[in-house]
């Protein structure tokens, strides 16, 4: 059976994490691969606009899979192949997502733990659902983020409550989520997915070529100066005034102004 369930309407992509006997945990599976499948055809396919991310069951993700962390442990894997193991494998994951051209909304659903976390900051908007958590945990197992969290989480939360978090594993809820700004919005576990379409649906409504671009400016905005955005900025909009979405869209805008003068006359 299939990690990820893919549904698409209107352009909004549901990629939903459908493995909840193991709280959808996304390692030593086809989860990574899967990933790496869905955001390749998003990004190759136009009328993708949207990707949300959820949950099957009442986590999230548990993130790694802690009953087959004895490899590492064995004597007989060497620090070589365990290096090997994580370049090859779940930190594929943060590469195939960072590079996701489409904005993408984590609708989190319960725990999101360890990599479970740090998949949800890599997504672009971040939904959680009153029954959601989230614990930067690998320190209650004498490890680090290997999947590029040290990275993610102090671009989200700031220095101090990522190393808050990173060095205790404290679980927090959702409510203390939404107050660090690590989610945008609490709500009700049955309006969850509900909420989180409405804001993909608004999202989709807008053009397709310019999401892209904008997403492509929100991820270098970081590590660009400003003189280097602005260059970045000014090249995205020449592309962008010779679409079809921004003449329809300015001339919508004109049809509206002259309804308008019309009824003032």
């Amino acid at each position: 059976m299939a990690f990820l369930q893919i549904e698409r309407s209107g352009g909004i992509v549901t990629l939903t994490m459908a493995e909840p006997a193991t709280r959808n945990a996304i390692t030593d599976n086809s989860a990574v691969a899967e990933f790496e499948a869905a955001c390749a055809e998003v990004n190759a396919n136009a009328a993708d606009k949207v990707v949300i991310i959820t949950g099957d069951g009442p986590a999230f993700s548990s993130g790694g899979n802690i009953s087959t962390m004895h490899r590492g442990i064995d004597p007989a894997t060497s620090c070589e192949a365990m290096v090997a193991d994580y370049a090859h494998g779940i930190q594929r994951l943060p590469l195939a997502l960072a590079a996701l051209e489409v904005p993408v909304i984590a609708a989190v659903n319960g725990p999101a733990l360890g990599a479970g976390c740090d998949l949800a900051c890599l997504c672009d908007i971040r939904i959680a659902s009153e029954t959601a958590s989230f614990a930067e945990s690998f320190i209650h197992f004498g490890i680090v983020p290997g999947d590029g969290g040290a990275w993610l989480l102090p671009r989200i939360v700031g220095a101090s409550m990522a190393a808050e978090l990173s060095f205790t594993g404290d679980r927090i809820d959702a409510a203390r989520a939404l107050a660090i700004g690590l989610v945008s919005r609490v709500v009700p576990a049955a309006a969850l997915m509900r909420e989180t379409r409405a804001l993909a649906e608004r999202i989709a409504e807008k053009s397709a070529p310019a999401l892209r671009y904008t997403k492509r400016l929100l991820r270098e905005s970081p590590t660009s100066s400003l003189a280097s955005l602005l260059a970045l900025s000014a090249a995205y909009q020449s592309i962008l005034h010779k679409t079809p979405e921004h003449r329809a869209a300015v001339e919508a805008f004109e049809a509206r102004r002259r309804a308008r003068q019309g009824e003032r006359a």
